[in-house]
């Protein structure tokens, strides 16, 4: 058997990574802008490209850029700039943008972004390669230095008031260094109509408040309500709504002054209560919870929020935990007594202010078929004491688990839509999740995968008909399983770590790159390592743009939709309008099989957005 040498075999696993590198950031992609000089190229991209430092200055030419946006959207494109030799003081500033019927989008509506690149070295499957990927979008604060024949990608972010006229609106990115100045042309189309404030498609993520504080050195509460605000608000940008918008507020609950008596095996099971049966009901204090909560609502439109029930117990496929309460189980009679007041209370409480339609019990994660009995039992307490509270479980639909949960949130390469259709029909609603898994060839949440996978995720989720998604984790910057010792940085470690599940203290287990972390800590709180409060606000990344951007697609999908029940269309008109909600296979053909270029989705979504403008007037 021929032998090769450790150089050789290096460099044909170089080839490979870098030739998965380009399947995976097409290099024909961009435009050539006429503000190139021979000190610095400048081109641009649409912002579903990942752009890598060493990609070829692309050959077409443009004119300008342009960003197409509905009013109260959000919408990026990104500004490359490649200098011929090294740049110090490198610095960009936007205009206010003017309107052809004279409005203007203010440079307070303008972000300036700087891509940041994360370096990966372990690649998340077979599709992935190692190398510098671009995620993190921390603020264009000061100036930085550019090197030579490297591309530095700027992410020039509207936010395009709710209030603007529509149309063509133009202004200029000025970029400045050391015996340097350019000026880019920007062009920027205001659609004629509106995004509302909450989003249709339900979103439920979850939020570690206690990594925050641990990066950011937080131990005044003043200081951490200053810091969450400002986490609440990208939330809130993005359209993505946390397991727990009110981390400091808990319900306030008092039980009863009761403990159970030392079990005797001898005697028979006890019947008889400790305390009156209207004495063993907790007493409920929301005060606080109400304000956290009214503001999350109604101030920054979350649409979910999770409730955890005490007593009921839960756990994941790996182990469970019985239900108690004061240290009573469901043999004791106090049990269900205690269990039952505590449900009734909330569900009465959210009809009083307006909140059962947000709130979800997410109390068991992943359940084996060994314990669907388990869970079925606590669906069956749920569903007799809070009826009207959603019962959300993870797991797709099997026929031990009918008439338990009423939300299915099955991991997306296990959705069954053939078996959904069946359950809604029982009014069941459909969620789907990412985490982990699935792995390539399915769309994904990994940063060393193209950018357009979580916008195409939206896409097949509107396609099946299902109303929600959900991710485990946004912030999850360390693995104390992986880093025992000190916090894992997460600009300088990509990979997101094993946790829990038994493994090992100092056992690093990939999940995969940039699982269950959407967002990034300020820069100056990356190791967790300073020695006073960071009060920032977090960063960015260019997959929590992607969410972003796909949950305002789903939105246009649904504001036709209901365009399309006025009765001043005719029967051709419906069905010629009808046919852009049907996902197109350029876009998605099926689970496996999407579009890495945006280019397709950026077209339909184009033509929706038409389509609702000229609709819209039937409505004036």
């Amino acid at each position: 058997m021929h032998i090769m040498s450790k150089n050789a075999i290096f460099t044909i696993l170089l080839f490979v990574c870098q030739s998965a590198f380009a399947r995976a950031i097409d290099d024909s992609f961009g435009q050539l802008l006429p503000a190139s000089n021979a000190q610095a190229a400048l081109w641009w991209a649409s912002s579903g490209w990942k752009v890598s430092p060493d990609k070829p200055l692309p050959g077409k030419k443009g004119k300008t850029f342009t960003i197409r946006t509905a009013r109260n959207e959000a919408e990026a494109a990104q500004l490359i700039v490649r200098p011929t030799k090294n740049i110090t003081g490198f610095f960009a500033t936007a205009s206010d943008l003017r309107g052809s019927e004279g409005g203007i989008i203010s440079v307070a509506n303008i972000d300036i972004l700087r891509v940041r690149f994360v370096n990966v070295t372990i690649p998340t499957d077979s599709s992935a390669a190692t190398g510098l990927w671009p995620d993190p979008l921390p603020p264009f604060k000061q100036p930085i230095d550019l090197e030579a024949n490297k591309n530095q990608p700027l992410w020039i972010r509207v936010n395009t008031p709710r209030n603007v006229p529509a149309g063509i609106y133009t202004g200029n990115i000025k970029l400045t260094a050391k015996d340097y100045t350019a000026d880019v042309a920007i062009n920027v189309e205001v659609y004629a109509f509106a995004l509302p404030d909450k989003m249709t498609c339900t979103t439920a993520f979850g939020f570690s408040a206690s990594n925050v504080f641990r990066y950011h050195k937080l131990t005044d509460e003043t200081q951490k309500r200053q810091v969450l605000d400002k986490y609440w608000e990208t939330f809130s940008r993005h359209h993505i709504s946390p397991y727990n918008p009110a981390p400091l507020d808990a319900i306030a609950v008092s039980w009863p002054a009761i403990k159970p008596p030392a079990v005797d095996n001898e005697k028979p099971v006890r019947t008889e209560l400790l305390l009156p049966a209207e004495q063993l009901g907790p007493k409920l204090d929301f005060t606080a919870w109400d304000r956290a909560m009214s503001r999350a609502i109604d101030h920054y439109q979350f649409n979910s929020f999770r409730l955890k029930i005490p007593g009921i117990g839960g756990g994941t496929y790996h182990a469970i935990s019985q239900p108690n309460l004061l240290g009573f189980t469901e043999k004791d009679p106090e049990y269900p007594i205690m269990f039952d007041s505590y449900c009734r209370s909330l569900q009465e409480h959210f009809e009083e202010k307006g909140w059962t339609d947000e709130a979800y019990v997410y109390w068991f994660d992943e359940p084996s078929p060994s314990q669907y009995e388990f869970v079925m039992n606590g669906f069956a307490k749920l569903k007799k004491s809070c009826p009207k509270i959603a019962r959300m479980l993870t797991e797709q639909p099997e026929p031990a688990l009918n008439g338990g949960p009423n939300i299915y949130c099955a991991i997306s390469y296990l959705y069954d839509h053939k078996k959904a259709q069946q359950r809604r029909e029982h009014g069941d609603r459909f969620w789907w999740y990412v985490c982990t898994g699935p792995k390539a060839p399915y769309c994904t949440l990994f940063i060393d995968h193209p950018a357009t996978e979580l916008r195409v995720w939206l896409w097949q989720t509107w396609k099946r008909n299902i109303e929600g998604i959900l991710v485990w984790q946004t912030n999850y910057w360390t693995s104390d399983v992986a880093y025992p010792n000190e916090p894992q940085n997460p600009y300088e470690d990509p990979m997101g770590w094993v946790s829990g599940y038994s493994t090992p203290i100092g056992k690093k287990m990939p999940w995969g790159n940039g699982d269950g972390r959407f967002i990034y800590p300020p820069e100056s709180a990356a190791a967790a390592n300073s020695d006073k409060p960071i009060l920032d606000g977090p960063v960015d990344s260019i997959r929590w743009e992607m969410l972003r951007d796909g949950i305002e697609d789903y939105e246009y999908h649904v504001i036709l939709k209901k365009l399309l029940k006025n009765d001043k269309l005719t029967e051709h008109e419906k069905k010629q309008y009808h046919q852009l909600l049907e996902v197109p296979q350029t876009i998605t053909k099926d689970m496996k099989n999407f579009t890495k270029d945006p280019a397709p989705i950026e077209l339909h979504r184009d033509k929706i957005a038409r389509a609702i403008e000229k609709l819209s007037k039937y409505q004036d």
